[in-house]
């Protein structure tokens, strides 16, 4: 087995330790004094207890394994030649090909080539049965786009198997065989677990059936780039192709989490895995049944997260709450009058901490019921009552910005932010659909740092609105050490912090 070079330096590291032992021992040998042996301390008791509490995972894998299935799928192949678990639109050897990749097992590449008939691309991943007649819990990634699933259980009996439904946000789908009298698993509360707490997964991790990982919780209520509905658990349990859709165990032989996702620059597992909470799936799983389609929660606001510097320009005491970058117009939101540079702490007495726990808590309440949200607003916390509306896809179009100088322009420096502007024309202002006047020209200073670009709108400072380039200055000289500088780029707005010398 060939090892690789960070693992044999360590070999070397521990193996010149050992050497140093060995020398010191041999000195002492000879030396004409008896050697005085230290004796070591006695392990604290709690210590002690920890290492004598070492789980024994056999009972709950004798117990909940044979619950766990393997999920087989086949698929009509796809254009592009990605298959299960593909990329669309990158090549396999591109460096964020495997970036926050879903680990279904893909076939190869099995494009049909000349006047071939199409292969079928076959793939596989796990679940959990959740009810004794035939109800399974996967994910989504492993069961779309799925021309036929096939449901192994660990008696090695097979069975077809009906995609009920499949929640892309979420990445739950359910699908149902047809029998009676299935084992099943115990469900458990997301709520009750904390870092450092044990796990087990059980899975087929490349084809290996009912196969048991074990680590601990990392983390809680992580929010990655491309999932905001979901507040993912955080494990370092080995996760690899063919994982996905298993159960994630506690200590009492419940499922509280389906593993979903791992970080990987290499397509394999590196130690960072995530799942999706089971009361997250729960919700999924009850609305797919009853009605095939989940049904969301949406306020109309665009949120990003709170860090030192933008809590410093807002007067929090440290970093929390989701920070309100744009509020859709005659929206819930609007309507119940948040604007811009509100930092939302609570929903219904719900502390959020981060932002995509807001994007969570909204989303799991029904259309038509009311939240009450307390704000942070100008330095000072206030509850605004919001009536919640139903989540609907909307396609997005992208404006075109004015990027770069423009000849004949009047320009105006805040010098004091590392900005050139100047006032839009009404053109350009209906031409982007923006709020805005000011439109960045230039850039220097603290607003290259922060990644401020020319073309950028600049819409307020620290949630107040600016509209010419003395109001911009006068906000920023106010402002003291941090600037929350609100700008809209293409579609999007968003709050940048910039940190003045």
């Amino acid at each position: 087995m060939r090892v690789s070079r960070p693992a044999h330096r360590a070999v070397s590291v521990l193996g010149v330790s050992i050497a140093l032992v060995a020398c010191s021992g041999g000195l002492n040998a000879q030396s004409s004094h008896p050697t005085q042996i230290a004796q070591a301390p006695p392990p604290a008791a709690g210590v002690e207890g920890a290492v004598r509490a070492l789980p024994d995972f056999s009972p709950l894998v004798e117990r909940y394994g044979p619950a766990v299935v393997n999920v087989e799928v086949v698929e009509k192949a796809q254009a592009n030649g990605g298959g299960a678990g593909g990329v669309p639109g990158l090549s396999p050897n591109d460096p964020f090909f495997d970036f926050f990749r879903r680990f279904g097992i893909p076939g190869p590449d099995q494009t049909p080539r000349g006047n071939q008939a199409p292969v079928p691309v076959r793939g596989a991943g796990s679940g959990f049965i959740v009810s004794a007649d035939g109800y399974i819990l996967t994910n989504t990634h492993v069961v779309a786009n799925a021309d036929e699933v096939t449901v192994r259980l660990t008696d090695r009996r097979e069975f077809a198997a009906k995609v009920i439904g499949a929640d892309e946000r979420t990445d739950v789908a359910v699908i149902k065989i047809n029998a009676t009298n299935l084992p099943t698993v115990r469900l458990g509360d997301p709520a009750k677990i904390k870092p450092g707490q044990w796990v087990l997964a059980i899975g087929s991790p490349f084809g290996f059936e009912n196969s048991a990982t074990a680590g601990i919780i990392s983390a809680t209520s992580r929010s990655l780039p491309s999932d905001n509905y979901v507040p993912f658990i955080q494990t370092d349990v080995a996760v690899n192709p063919g994982n996905s859709g298993g159960p994630l165990f506690n200590l009492s032989g419940e499922v509280i989490g389906i593993n979903s996702q791992i970080f990987s620059r290499t397509g394999g597992y590196m130690g960072v895995s995530f799942a999706i909470p089971i009361d997250v799936a729960r919700n999924v799983e009850d609305q797919l049944i009853k009605t095939g389609r989940v049904v969301r929660g949406r306020i109309g606001v665009t949120i990003q997260d709170v860090n030192a510097q933008l809590a410093e320009s807002f007067g929090l005491d440290r970093p929390r709450g989701a920070l309100v970058s744009s509020v859709e117009k005659d929206g819930p939101a609007s309507k119940a009058g948040l604007v811009p540079g509100d930092v939302i702490l609570a929903v219904n007495n719900h502390p959020i901490e981060r932002y995509g726990e807001l994007s969570g808590s909204i989303a799991a309440m029904k259309p038509g019921s009311d939240a009450n949200l307390q704000v942070w607003r100008q330095g000072k916390q206030q509850t605004i009552p919001v009536k919640i509306a139903e989540l609907k896809e909307q396609p997005q179009s992208a404006a075109n910005m004015p990027q770069g100088k423009q000849g004949g322009r009047v320009t105006e420096s805040a010098a004091q932010l590392g900005l050139t502007v100047r006032q839009l024309e009404p053109q350009e202002k209906e031409q982007t659909q923006t709020t805005g006047t000011l439109v960045v020209e230039d850039v220097t200073g603290p607003a290259a740092s922060a990644g401020v670009q020319p073309g950028d709108i600049i819409l307020g400072v620290n949630g107040k609105r600016v509209k010419t380039s003395k109001e911009l200055q006068d906000a920023a000289k106010g402002s003291g050490k941090n600037v929350a500088l609100l700008i809209q780029r293409d579609d999007a707005q968003i709050f940048v912090p910039l940190r003045i010398q």
